[in-house]
């Protein structure tokens, strides 16, 4: 690990405040973890199945409302398995993928090199794409995906009517639909419906299971009885059915019980935190209010210079702001992504407001 990312961590775990993400946890603080996910005298499970693994997909598919669910060791894994699926059920060897999609942004075009698929891009727009946009699509696709939210657009959401109206104009093309949804747990407050509401507009959804319910790994693919049959079996091809997969299970079902349920609060809190920034001189923060507990922040300084201040703060004061700064197309502003969790529902806008004067303090 480089020596930046080590002085990072350090100064994160040294902080007695956080404002953005959580403490980086050792190997024997997560094992702790493991106590609350399930009974560990219990039996693990073996290839795939019994044990913790049986009762994640379960629990999964009762809170999607999903007739099945598949436990894959990575959410990579997981979107190349749902869109061959609608490939081999549709005869469309194409699928229409935003430009800024996990897919295309962070899984090195997995589906065109493994699958053999190709893209159609519905829009560039930096959102998911309206209903109009996919009934306009000039050629058929057998599967249309949608990500919820979008991270790289900054997070962001259509709302419940878009969402609803997208569905079914895929639908109408003779499209499957599915349903990028590592995020999709603090994708209700926005939406306003529950899970199951929102799940059932789509043929398969994926979830992840340590981007916010802090596990330590691990996706479902999520659908129909047909298609969680047809998941094992490529799961199995793509070399991802493990001996025994228990320790992400129950990392899972721990963060199912202690990080769902204050979810909402996070991203209410997001809110605040988001106004405060927003009044930071030179600041810029998107969307705001934000659609989950996740946004986009920029400060008019140069990233390197941005991450020093941060961690010379961290370092001095014991309270960490925000890290992950990158420059920008914007001249002159760096960004970074705002996660408001657990840590910073202490702080007040005026929290907010002292610790980002003395980040600005380290750069004027």
């Amino acid at each position: 690990m480089p020596d930046d990312s080590m002085r990072r961590i350090n100064a994160m775990r040294a902080s007695d405040r956080i404002l953005s993400g959580v403490r980086p946890k050792s190997m024997r603080e997560r094992l702790a973890d493991f106590e609350a996910g399930a009974d560990l005298d219990g039996m693990t499970d073996f290839y795939g199945s019994g044990g913790p693994v049986t009762a994640l997909e379960d629990r999964v598919a009762g809170l999607l409302g999903t007739p099945a669910a598949v436990l894959f060791p990575t959410g990579t894994m997981a979107q190349q398995v749902a869109l061959r699926f609608g490939a081999e059920r549709t005869g469309v060897p194409a699928v229409a993928l935003h430009p800024l999609s996990h897919l295309e942004m962070h899984e090195r075009h997995a589906y065109a090199h493994l699958a053999g698929l190709r893209a159609v891009t519905a829009t560039t727009a930096p959102r998911n794409p309206t209903a109009a946009e996919i009934a306009a699509l000039d050629e058929p696709v057998g599967t249309v995906v949608l990500e919820l939210p979008m991270r790289d657009a900054g997070f962001v959401l259509p709302t419940w009517d878009e969402l609803a109206d997208a569905t079914e104009a895929a639908r109408a093309l003779g499209a499957r639909v599915h349903f990028d949804g590592a995020r999709i747990w603090e994708s209700v407050p926005r939406l306003g419906r529950s899970l199951p509401e929102i799940a059932a507009l789509a043929d398969s959804v994926y979830v992840s299971f340590y981007k916010s319910l802090d596990g330590i790994s691990g996706a479902v693919l999520a659908g129909s009885e047909e298609m969680a049959a047809f998941a094992r079996a490529w799961r199995h091809r793509y070399g991802g059915t493990i001996f025994q997969n228990w320790p992400v299970a129950v990392s899972a079902l721990a963060g199912l019980d202690r990080e769902l349920p204050r979810l909402p609060e996070y991203v209410r809190h997001a809110r605040t935190v988001a106004e405060s920034l927003a009044l930071v001189p030179g600041a810029r923060v998107f969307p705001n209010p934000p659609h989950t507990h996740q946004f986009r922040f920029w400060l008019p300084y140069p990233a390197d210079a941005l991450a020093e201040a941060v961690l010379t703060v961290a370092e001095r004061e014991r309270v960490w702001f925000a890290g992950g700064w990158r420059d920008t197309d914007l001249p002159g502003y760096a960004m970074t992504e705002i996660t408001v969790a657990g840590p910073a529902l202490e702080w007040t806008p005026d929290d907010v407001a002292s610790v980002a004067a003395l980040v600005r303090e380290r750069l004027d």
